[in-house]
């Protein structure tokens, strides 16, 4: 799906207007879903969500995170929806087999990373992501979900657009009304500057959640090698602009863009259209990293950047998880749902080890979402 521009405008527009009635009753629906109690697999759970409908940058997050808690001695496992995934039971991703159209996009990133458990059912999910090994559950996306207890909900939010103009999907990007959304949310990370995303930081300071800032890093030897270079650049994620804003601001001279649907399945028409344009007018193709997963083998024939999520204050976020064995404590103590077996499908096996977070290459970062 691709964002209406009118989303991200900062007062509602006429069409938000009419469509304010739909928003209003699907806001209402989604805020009493979150407050349901949700079920204790055991190990902590670690939520990284947003506000919105789209992205906000929770993939370079929840990579930060689990790197953090690699740091730290865990032994994280991401649980991920799998957007995409032909998946029903949990499934554990293996990047050496698995394609995005098995997994999702996503997944093989953070796959690279630490393991990865895909699944449409949450609290299935978190039952193999306990048979994988996690001590620590790190949950791409679900802030909305209930069905688990989250040890610490980490909000998300693009600094340049925040919460657009503040309704709820379809008159605006809001999955349920903030107000009804911040009683969910213990830290708030704001990813890049701009007014939208400052006035949710001073509004989660004055409720006493510690707010984070960092900006999405590109890898510098890429970056180096686009500087004053000639590129077209297309990308499938949930705001297209970010990418191209990134690789003007990196000295790329932009000559053409081609904007997609976020997770877009790229077909090959698609994708020989965008070499032979670039071929014309002697420019090199690029794409983010987390289109480039989509692409399978067409991969190697463009350039892709890669980013990381660089914080501000790394320290605080070492902090915030350093309280991890009072938040599972205070876990259990709030929730007493029993806890089945793990059921997994055939495609479930042991893990595999991961590189180090300190190490290079795929697990020092993730895409502009």
């Amino acid at each position: 799906m691709r964002a209406p521009a009118f989303w991200w405008k900062p007062a509602p527009t006429l069409t938000a207007r009419l469509l304010w009635p739909f928003g209003a009753l699907y806001g209402a629906l989604t805020a009493r879903r979150m407050n349901r109690a949700g079920a204790d697999c055991g190990p902590p759970v670690i939520c990284i969500g947003n506000f919105v409908a789209g992205g906000a940058g929770k993939t370079p997050t929840a990579i930060a995170v689990a790197q953090a808690l690699l740091a730290l001695g865990h032994k994280p496992v991401f649980l991920s929806r799998g957007y995409g995934s032909e998946a029903i039971a949990p499934r554990l991703v293996d990047r050496a087999r698995h394609k995005a159209a098995d997994v999702g996009d996503e997944p093989l990133l953070l796959a690279a990373v630490a393991p990865c458990i895909v699944s449409a059912d949450k609290l299935e999910g978190a039952r193999a992501c306990v048979a994988a090994g996690a001590d620590v559950i790190v949950m791409d996306d679900g802030l909305q979900n209930p069905a688990l207890t989250k040890a610490l909900r980490i909000a998300v939010v693009d600094g340049a657009v925040g919460v657009g103009n503040g309704l709820c999907v379809p008159a605006g990007p809001l999955r349920a009304p903030l107000a009804d959304q911040w009683p969910h949310v213990d830290a708030l990370v704001v990813i890049g500057a701009g007014a939208p995303g400052e006035a949710l930081a001073q509004a989660a300071e004055a409720l006493g959640k510690p707010v984070l800032r960092g900006v999405l890093a590109p890898d510098p030897g890429m970056a180096m090698g686009l500087a004053g270079r000639e590129v077209i650049a297309f990308a499938g994620i949930g705001r297209p602009e970010k990418f191209f804003d990134t690789l003007r601001a990196l000295g790329a001279d932009v000559i053409e863009t081609e904007a997609f649907p976020d997770h877009h399945a790229f077909t090959a028409r698609e994708i020989a259209g965008l070499q032979g344009r670039a071929k014309r007018r002697g420019a090199a193709l690029v794409t983010t990293e987390k289109d480039a997963v989509r692409l399978g083998p067409a991969a190697e024939q463009l350039l892709t950047l890669p980013v990381r999520l660089a914080l501000e204050d790394e320290a605080g976020l070492l902090g915030l998880l350093g309280l991890l064995g009072l938040l599972g404590l205070l876990v259990k103590l709030r929730s007493a749902a029993p806890v089945r077996p793990a059921q997994t499908s055939r495609d479930f096996a042991p893990p595999t080890p991961h590189p180090s977070p300190r190490g290079g290459g795929e697990a020092a970062g993730g895409p502009p979402e």
